[in-house]
């Protein structure tokens, strides 16, 4: 790996951290020159200005959870297992506070503060997130391990959607097993009775 890739790498993931703790305000070019130790032009050069960095960022965010879908399938056969290994990630990255909140949820928080540029970016992963927590839960109902008591597409909403209320819960009340507390009935509803 080249230097700038892994300077890039070392930007994106100060920035990543940066708006996990203040959200997109919350932090300036000053701030990833102090932590990771360059000068802001520096950081200009990778990333003209801040919503260049911010969209790269959330491009990356949406390829590595595309690629953890793709692992999770190759690895997990039955449906049900995949959501569960799933909720497990976003659990071990609460308690060990390595990702205490999803990027792309924290920014769709601040939609409108946001740079236009940004939205489209944000909008993408939530339907990619979407469109494999539908095929998932419909491969399960298929397959009889999930019982689904709506379309796929709106239990798949209603997954999501919980699982970054169980992040911002965790957060809340400063106790990471909120999260696991807020996820475990919706996986329990959701496995078949044998």
């Amino acid at each position: 790996m080249s230097n700038i890739s892994t300077t890039s790498d070392e930007i994106l993931s100060c920035a990543r951290n940066l708006i996990i703790e203040g959200g997109y305000n919350g932090f300036s070019y000053a701030d990833i020159s102090a932590v990771v130790g360059i000068r802001k032009a520096s950081i200009h050069h990778h990333f003209p200005g801040k919503a260049d960095l911010v969209k790269a960022l959330i491009i990356r965010h949406r390829e590595d959870t595309e690629a953890g879908f793709a692992a999770l399938e190759n690895k997990l056969s039955d449906p049900l297992a995949q959501l569960q290994a799933y909720t497990d990630y976003w659990n071990a990255c609460i308690q060990d506070k390595s990702a205490p909140f999803c990027v792309c949820a924290l920014l769709a928080s601040e939609l409108p503060v946001l740079p236009e540029a940004l939205i489209p970016e944000i909008r993408t992963y939530f339907r990619s997130l979407s469109a494999w927590l539908s095929n998932v839960l419909a491969r399960g109902a298929q397959y009889g391990s999930i019982v689904l008591e709506h379309d796929p597409h709106v239990e798949a909403e209603g997954f999501m959607a919980t699982v970054h209320g169980a992040m911002l819960s965790a957060r809340t009340y400063g106790d990471p097993k909120m999260f696991p507390l807020v996820m475990s009935p919706l996986l329990l509803r959701l496995k078949a009775q044998r």
